[in-house]
């Protein structure tokens, strides 16, 4: 398991991606096997060469397409090469992801069904190589996380298969909306197209997080440089991040070997509210956690003119925050939301159940650094059987954190995050 960071500041590319990942030192290999297998063998060749932009280091790829007259691949014949080759399931589903995210923002886009949208641009040779590479590159390093800067807009229009169009053309400002893909406004760069519609769906398909992490230990750093003269350095790097410094190291002698702190993407969404009950403001509180939010709070706040509000916080995993979105404006009060991305360190964790002379209890066991495993009963149960026992409610937790502690069995499942 491991995590990257992408810095996009002057851009991102199918492309640029690839040459980043080159220059992490992913084997060759690892690119042109699965296309290969694909059929694409003697179809393109992969230039790969160290180069500099704006006096910066970095590689840069270009792919030559040696079909003499290069087939027009539509969406729903590629489906049937992706299902059909033999490859890993873990690159089959990246690869079927981003073509099936540019399928349908080209489908929608020009009005066609999504099985019968003709890539042109997206859809060539070095669309194929770019895409499968990166995503051979992804199943490569193990990769399960990956946080990306806001990628540029661009402004201004350009000439493409369909014309001259406005910048961010038609089909990356689709993937934005579709994608929930905060575009960066670049009225500060050169005019142009600085994200093209492969490259952003390459992001937007395998990112976990927007935004910059809390800790970043860079282990190792590719560079990959754009195709256009800019006036500043036209770059793309991908941070491969440490997972094993000692800020992510959290466990004792005593912790399994594969439980290790890891660091978990969450949003956080929050709003003040001066015009809600008390009664309501636990009703969405409640409903909020229904539909999945990890925590919810609120606090008293003074709002303007001197009246009391409410400031209500949930704290939301990133496939979650569009369902609750739904739920602050159906519940609440509020005519507008605050989101920031962030992030949270997990200690390994377990759950399971400790028989007891009380009765069978729920319990939750941790490795905490310096302190190895703890565990804790589920106080839900515990008040249940001081409720059922007519037993005040700390002898309860003394009885049993006495089982615990002399040695009682406990059926507990795998280590979780």
């Amino acid at each position: 398991m491991s995590q990257i960071h992408i810095d996009c500041h002057t851009g991102v590319a199918g492309d640029m991606l690839l040459a980043a990942m080159l220059d992490l030192a992913i084997p060759e290999e690892v690119i042109h096997r699965p296309l290969t297998q694909l059929g694409l063998e003697g179809c393109y060749q992969l230039i790969a060469t160290e180069d500099s932009s704006g006096g910066l280091r970095g590689r840069r790829v270009r792919v030559q397409v040696l079909e003499p007259q290069p087939i027009v691949r539509d969406w729903l014949s590629m489906q049937a090469d992706l299902a059909a080759v033999a490859w890993p399931e873990g690159l089959r589903k990246r690869v079927f992801q981003v073509f099936a995210a540019l399928a349908e923002a080209e489908g929608y886009v020009h009005g066609w069904s999504v099985d019968r949208v003709h890539f042109h641009e997206v859809g060539a040779i070095d669309a194929l190589v770019d895409v499968v590479g990166v995503c051979a590159a992804l199943e490569y390093l193990g990769v399960t996380q990956v946080s990306c800067m806001p990628p540029p807009a661009g402004h201004g229009s350009v000439w493409g298969a369909h014309g001259h169009l406005p910048v961010p053309v038609p089909a990356v400002l689709e993937l934005a909306r579709l994608h929930h893909v905060p575009l960066r406004g670049s009225q500060d760069l050169p005019p142009g197209e600085l994200t093209t519609p492969t490259g952003l769906a390459l992001i937007a398909t395998q990112i976990s997080s927007f935004g910059q992490p809390v800790s970043l230990p860079v282990a190792a750093i590719g560079v990959g440089l754009g195709h256009r003269q800019l006036d500043r350095p036209n770059f793309l790097r991908i941070c491969l991040l440490d997972s094993s410094t000692k800020a992510a190291d959290a466990v004792s002698s005593n912790t399994p070997a594969s439980a290790k702190m890891s660091w978990q993407s969450i949003v956080v969404q929050e709003a003040w509210m001066d015009d809600i009950t008390a009664e309501n403001l636990a009703l969405l509180g409640e409903e909020l956690r229904h539909a999945g939010a990890l925590e919810v709070s609120w606090s008293s706040v003074i709002m303007k003119k001197g009246r009391f509000g409410a400031q209500l916080t949930a704290l939301v995993l990133p496939e979650h925050v569009e369902k609750l979105r739904q739920i602050w404006f159906s519940f609440g009060s509020t005519l507008g939301l605050r989101e920031h991305q962030q992030g949270r360190w997990l200690l390994p964790r377990r759950e399971g159940q400790v028989c007891t002379p009380l009765g069978v209890v729920r319990v939750k066991q941790s490795c905490r650094p310096g302190r190895g495993l703890t565990i804790k009963p589920e106080h839900d149960d515990l008040v249940r059987i001081s409720r059922e026992k007519m037993l005040p409610l700390e002898t309860v937790h003394q009885t049993v954190m006495h089982q615990l502690e002399n040695g009682a069995d406990l059926n507990l499942k795998d280590w979780t995050w």
